[in-house]
């Protein structure tokens, strides 16, 4: 079928503005972790109300570098979604950690907090949920099922006994600008990680951050230590080697290679500077789309407490019912579900848009359908919900160069493809 339509699923939206920065330190002399990374922590603490922030080279280098500053590793457990991105749980497995799994609830894509605390055991030290699509979860659900496992938590290691319980770890890898009850993203969990890879709202090509809520730890120990994994170690990091007769370092411990660079942190800053207004349109684009797809043959996530879209979990707006003062997520992804619908039928509507020139995707396989977590004893039978999402969940285009024309021809495009397959029969 030949189409003159092609719309992408997720480039970059990056202008003049991020060039001449980009250009500004290419320039500069100094292109590694510099002074744009140190300025970037700054600007994204005050833009999260957290009181400090390390940039890293991802977010699965910031969720692994938060499970090492809380001391976890072989012999403990910590608990993650069964749906979500690898990343959440491979860094589980990469300090020597047991992951553990957790189902969503029925008809929704966040962990089921009543089976979560009994999962719980003494050998439980962190808990990492997901703030999938850029909507931050229950926080309020997690810290209840946390402090009430209090009394069989074992504590190994010094910040692990100053919290005196399961941690909280976040994967915001979705969410920078999401608000739950008035607070930010970063600023909710005991440590938060993001990410700023390319297809996210907010882009330093590759990259990611690592922040943590305000009297939790001692944050310039937290962040020093931080800044050791991040680059082997070491106890000065190169700009600091560059200073007159201070080339003397040493090694404190076999750390990682996961700094970011000051032409990643050049484009961030930019970014940032415009994130209010790339958020501000995500969330039209959002309403845009509401007003065009038809709710009998699609059914889209929620993202804001004003009433726009609603999943399945939320008929009855269950999710806007444990808001105290609001919720507005990210508008990361626009997920959405085929009320009805087989996997067959999905994975069909997704060729027939691709063939119309619509690129869409899903979101997510859950871990138990990967080989990797297979081969750790996974099975998707023990996890009934997540496979129920997955079996219908299409993700639309939504990112913010697309126009208000191209969300009308996707809407379009989806209720011609699936008015086809319907009418041949494909359930």
């Amino acid at each position: 079928m030949s189409t003159d339509i092609a719309i992408p699923f997720s480039p970059p939206d990056i202008t003049d503005e991020e060039i001449a920065e980009v250009v500004d330190t290419l320039k500069s002399g100094w292109i590694t972790t510099g002074p744009k990374v140190k300025e970037l922590e700054r600007r994204l603490s005050e833009f999260c109300h957290t009181p400090k922030t390390a940039c890293v080279s991802s977010a699965t280098a910031a969720l692994e570098c938060a499970l090492r500053v809380l001391g976890i590793g072989p012999g403990d457990e910590v608990i993650t979604s069964a749906y979500t991105y690898t990343a959440s749980c491979s860094v589980i497995c990469h300090v020597g950690a047991t992951p553990v799994l957790c189902d969503t609830a029925p008809n929704s894509f966040e962990m089921d907090y009543s089976a979560l605390k009994a999962l719980i055991t003494p050998k439980t030290k962190a808990i990492i949920p997901v703030d999938l699509a850029g909507r931050m979860v229950d926080y309020d659900a997690l810290f209840d099922v946390v402090e009430s496992a209090k009394a069989s938590f074992v504590a190994a290691s010094p910040r692990q006994e100053a919290l005196g319980r399961v941690a909280i770890i976040a994967d915001s890898a979705h969410a920078l600008g999401a608000v739950r009850q008035g607070a930010p993203a970063g600023s909710v969990a005991d440590l938060t990680a993001f990410s700023y890879h390319a297809v996210k709202n907010f882009t330093t090509a590759e990259g990611g951050a690592l922040t943590w809520r305000a009297d939790t730890f001692d944050d310039e120990a937290l962040y020093t230590e931080l800044m050791l994994w991040a680059l082997h170690g070491q106890t000065k990091d190169a700009l600091a080697k560059t200073k007159a007769g201070a080339w003397e370092y040493d090694i404190a411990f076999p750390g990682y290679k996961c700094n970011m660079t000051d032409i990643q942190a050049a484009l961030g800053l930019v970014q940032l500077k415009r994130y209010p207004q790339l958020l501000a349109r995500r969330r039209e684009l959002v309403s845009l789309y509401l007003a065009n797809l038809d709710p009998q043959r699609i059914s889209v996530l929620r993202h804001y407490e004003n009433g726009e879209g609603a999943d399945d979990s939320l008929a009855d707006d269950a999710y806007a019912r444990t808001m105290k003062h609001g919720y507005s997520s990210s508008g990361h992804l626009l997920i959405c579900r085929l009320p009805g619908k087989t996997q067959a039928f999905r994975n069909a509507l997704i060729e027939e848009m691709a063939k119309r020139g619509v690129t869409t995707n899903v979101h997510y396989k859950p871990l138990p359908l990967l080989s990797a977590y297979r081969n750790l004893g996974f099975e998707p039978a023990d996890f009934p919900h997540a496979m129920a999402q997955f079996e219908n969940e299409i993700t639309l285009p939504l990112h913010t160069l697309l126009s208000n024309e191209d969300v009308v021809t996707v809407c379009r495009v989806f209720d011609e493809a699936y008015t086809l397959l319907d009418d041949e029969g494909i359930a």
